[in-house]
């Protein structure tokens, strides 16, 4: 098989777990691309945020973002874009106001999240935002689900972390048992994310590809986290991170080392290094 797209994770994948590439996974990027192989990120972080990685690896191309819910190059001419309509994003704040949990909207020209009241309340802003560029708004608000009908807020996105996994599991369900068609999945410890119905990574990897004439089997997809498995399961040749969940890496047709241990460079030269550059077979 000849792979012609490589799809890449980017919070637990191209970064260690400080947030930092290494040298090498931009080589390998580099590598991959003289082959002339299409790269591109699909990644649960906001546009700009995703972009902004992008860039730092010369990738100009269409960039999934917002687990799904954005595609684009240019923000302003996206390729697809989902977003949750006011109506409903106020019934699950409503829901989630209930709970001790951080709530954050995320569109792609900003977020607004929930203020919570808590000793380390600085702390837990900073991870929930992990990644922001400078110059992407992030509100926070007292009032999360009356600002949504004010403000008139239509996020691509809700992500929404918690301080334990049993009130987790709970608004889970609780939100499960109203919205049943939206689509939940988590990246980090007691987290969960809501997308439309339908919008996954996976999802929108196989409209980027009817859109570049790439089918899925011709894709080698990367990655580390729940919202990683369908498209890890779904690509020619699906590739779980060392540092990824069990049901993840038996999900994965290949498991390559840590994020913490060149696994995307390391993966890169074992599966591209015998494979001819695009065009010349």
């Amino acid at each position: 098989m000849i792979y012609r797209m490589l799809v890449l994770d980017i919070d637990g994948t191209l970064l260690r777990s400080n947030f930092r590439m290494d040298k090498e996974t931009r080589e390998a990027i580099d590598y991959v691309r003289k082959k002339g192989v299409y790269v591109t990120l699909a990644s649960g972080r906001n546009f700009p945020s995703t972009k902004k990685v992008a860039k730092a690896l010369k990738l100009d191309g269409y960039l999934i973002s917002q687990n799904g819910g954005f595609i684009a190059a240019n923000q302003d001419e996206p390729f697809f874009e989902s977003h949750i309509s006011r109506e409903d994003t106020n019934k699950m704040v409503s829901i989630l106001e209930n709970y001790n949990c951080h709530i954050r909207l995320v569109h792609e020209r900003f977020s607004v999240g929930n203020q919570v009241h808590q000793k380390n309340q600085l702390v837990a802003r900073l991870t929930l935002g992990a990644g922001d560029p400078l110059f992407y708004p992030v509100t926070f608000t007292e009032n999360l689900s009356h600002h949504v009908l004010e403000k008139e807020i239509t996020p691509s996105k809700i992500d929404v972390q918690f301080f334990e996994e049993r009130e987790r599991r709970s608004a889970e369900q609780h939100l499960k048992n109203h919205f049943a068609n939206f689509e939940y999945t988590s990246s980090t410890k007691c987290n969960f994310e809501i997308t439309s119905p339908n919008v996954t990574k996976a999802n929108a990897l196989r409209m980027l590809g009817l859109k570049l004439d790439i089918a899925p089997e011709e894709m080698v997809a990367v990655g580390d986290s729940h919202n990683d498995r369908e498209m890890i399961e779904m690509a020619g040749l699906g590739v779980a991170m060392g540092n990824a969940p069990d049901d993840v890496k038996h999900a994965a047709s290949w498991i390559t080392r840590t994020n913490d241990q060149l696994g995307v460079p390391y993966m890169i030269k074992e599966v591209f290094r015998k494979q001819l550059r695009v065009g010349l077979y």
